[in-house]
């Protein structure tokens, strides 16, 4: 073999293994706690991240604000982490109303990292946390793009629970998701080790999101609190047509609100930040049904 080709294959063996070392810790869309408590502290909010035992799992969250006050629950959509919403958790006029709590979803940021999970069994394991967390004040969630059929899960396994939902270019129709067959090449076999960081679990997650959405059909009924869904017409992620499915499934919602952005992609958490804020700071004061305080 001539030099050139043997050092040429030596060297793209020294960078695949750095690249299989190198993916395990990139990309992980998330930040440490102790680097966030000093950015909170930065802007004058007190942050306090806190992990919890749930199932045998781990299951971890951030929380500002007053525990005597109605509480706004945020979950982020794939890839992500908390602090995917960690623009809200320190807004000075949120917090004057809320207390403002976000969750790393099963697989993300410090829950399980790495190890991916159904809606279902997600639910399962975020569910526990309301009601270690309730304080027999209204609760309110919010959720982004995956997030978006996360809360609909939650709020059919936890009835009467919300006073409202609010879908923030929710990924639901099942008549939207592309096949990708390509998925489970990636999860089932050793190619998985080339997949960075919370890729990986975002990877899997989505592929078991084709047949989450199916079976989510039954849950739009379950939801009777009101609904408000906020979308940009220009999202090429989450096609804005998933507005009028979640519309004609939530059959059961006291109201449905939409808000259709023009110009707007996918990332309207951060892009319209003062609009959403608008809407969280009118939302329906609902009594606390006798569900939360029962648990």
């Amino acid at each position: 073999m001539k030099p050139f080709l043997m050092k040429s294959l030596i060297l793209s063996a020294i960078l695949f293994m750095v690249w299989i070392i190198l993916a395990q810790s990139c990309m992980t869309f998330r930040m440490a706690d102790s680097e966030m408590i000093k950015e909170f502290e930065k802007n004058g909010v007190v942050l306090t991240t806190v992990t919890e035992k749930i199932n045998g799992h781990t299951m971890h969250y951030a929380k500002t604000g007053a525990d005597s006050l109605p509480t706004i629950y945020f979950i982020h959509g794939t890839p992500g982490s908390w602090d995917a919403f960690a623009g809200y958790l320190e807004d000075k006029e949120l917090l004057q109303h809320y207390r403002l709590i976000s969750i790393d979803r099963p697989g993300f940021g410090y829950s399980d990292f790495g190890n991916a999970r159904n809606l279902q069994q997600q639910s399962e394991l975020i569910s526990p946390l309301f009601y270690q967390l309730g304080n027999g004040k209204p609760v309110y969630i919010a959720g982004h793009s995956l997030g978006g059929p996360m809360i609909i899960k939650l709020a059919a396994d936890n009835p009467a629970l919300f006073s409202s939902l609010v879908i923030l270019a929710g990924s639901v129709d099942p008549g939207e998701e592309k096949s990708e067959k390509w998925r489970p090449f990636l999860f089932k076999t050793p190619l998985n080790w080339l997949v960075p960081g919370a890729m990986r679990p975002s990877n899997e997650e989505l592929w078991y999101l084709k047949k989450d959405l199916v079976r989510l059909k039954e849950d739009f009924k379950k939801v009777t609190c009101p609904v408000y869904i906020l979308h940009g017409n220009k999202d090429i992620l989450v096609p804005v047509r998933n507005v009028e499915y979640a519309k004609n499934m939530l059959i059961n919602a006291a109201s449905v609100t939409v808000t259709i952005f023009k110009g707007e992609n996918h990332f309207i958490p951060w892009s319209k930040f003062k609009e959403i804020k608008e809407v969280l700071l009118r939302l329906p004061f609902h009594t606390i049904s006798t569900h939360m305080s029962s648990q």
